[in-house]
């Protein structure tokens, strides 16, 4: 009974909660902009916000530009956990 449901009900239960894990990434992200900003904690959040006040226009490209490559490297290993949980799942 148990490797039922470990073998198939688990498997197709997982595919939402990955899909749901992998849209949360950007909130992730977004949060710790907030909560560095508020608690005056050093990090990307900080920085972020620092280099909108100082309008360093440079710096805000390169920071978009990693949350928005991490942002894609969460959705694409987010298909490649699909794969792996249904093979039913195929790309061609």
């Amino acid at each position: 009974m148990a490797g039922v449901i470990l073998h198939h009900a688990l498997r197709n239960a997982l595919i939402p909660a990955v899909t749901i894990i992998a849209l949360d990434f950007a909130s992730l992200i977004s949060g710790a902009v907030i909560t560095e900003t508020v608690f005056a904690w050093p990090g990307i959040g900080r920085l972020f916000i620092e280099s909108m006040d100082g309008r360093d226009y440079p710096v805000l490209m390169g920071l978009m530009m990693i949350g928005s490559v991490s942002l894609v490297l969460a959705s694409l290993l987010a298909d490649i956990a699909y794969s792996v949980l249904d093979p039913r799942i195929r790309y061609d």
